[in-house]
């Protein structure tokens, strides 16, 4: 058994552009000043209400509320008029396939919605290649283990045969606290610097370095 848990956002799909759009709609509905987009970029891969808390702690629990909420629908009508842009960084597609072809699990743990996930993996055609699929609408928001663990639940895998693969230092911290190694990609949107200092045991800056660095970290 060795099982790899995808982050999604910054990791496997480049969706910044369609967040921070989002965010800054949401933001602006309800009224309020919209976020710089680097800082919106520092909170991809919290679960919603998480990352309005991050980029605008003071909000009344119902202004945040409302926020997650436009930023919801916004990105929902989006995606339906087809205007969702969400693409696959390079070399990923193949990556997965041939991690598949030499015997991984694969499983997401991700910020994103059920919804949300689904649908992006779909658009690619990749959703029949994992077995586990975590979101935010199931569980505490990263660095907290509960998805990760779920994962390794639902895989049949234990810590020691699993390594996370993400681009924050949230997905590091998680695996930390899950007791699973990590490995950190440059591509997304924390520093290597961040991802090291969070955890990570390498940070990879290609998928063909990820591989590589996966079959290190189980060999």
């Amino acid at each position: 058994m060795r099982l790899a848990v995808f982050d999604c956002d910054g990791t496997l799909v480049d969706g910044q552009a369609d967040v921070c759009w989002a965010m800054e709609r949401a933001f602006t509905r309800a009224g309020l000043a919209a976020p710089d987009t680097s800082a919106v970029r520092r909170i991809v891969g919290l679960s919603l209400p998480a990352a309005v808390r991050a980029l605008a702690p003071d909000l009344a629990d119902d202004q945040n509320a409302a926020v997650t909420e436009f930023y919801r629908s916004s990105f929902r009508a989006r995606r339906e008029e087809g205007l969702l842009d969400e693409p696959l960084y390079d070399g990923i597609a193949n990556l997965l396939q041939t991690l598949r072809d030499r015997g991984w699990s694969l499983a997401v743990a991700t910020g994103k919605s059920d919804r949300g996930l689904a649908a992006c993996l779909a658009t690619h055609g990749i959703a029949d290649l994992f077995v586990s699929l975590q979101t935010a609408d199931r569980h505490p928001s990263k660095p907290h283990p509960a998805m990760l663990e779920a994962a390794l639940f639902e895989a049949g895998a234990q810590a020691a045969q699993a390594v996370m693969i993400g681009d924050t230092s949230f997905d590091m911290l998680m695996a930390r606290s899950a007791r699973v190694p990590a490995i950190g990609v440059s591509w997304g949107y924390h520093t290597p610097e961040e991802l090291l200092s969070s955890g990570a045991i390498r940070v990879a800056d290609s998928a063909a370095m990820l591989a590589a660095a996966m079959e290190e970290a189980l060999p």
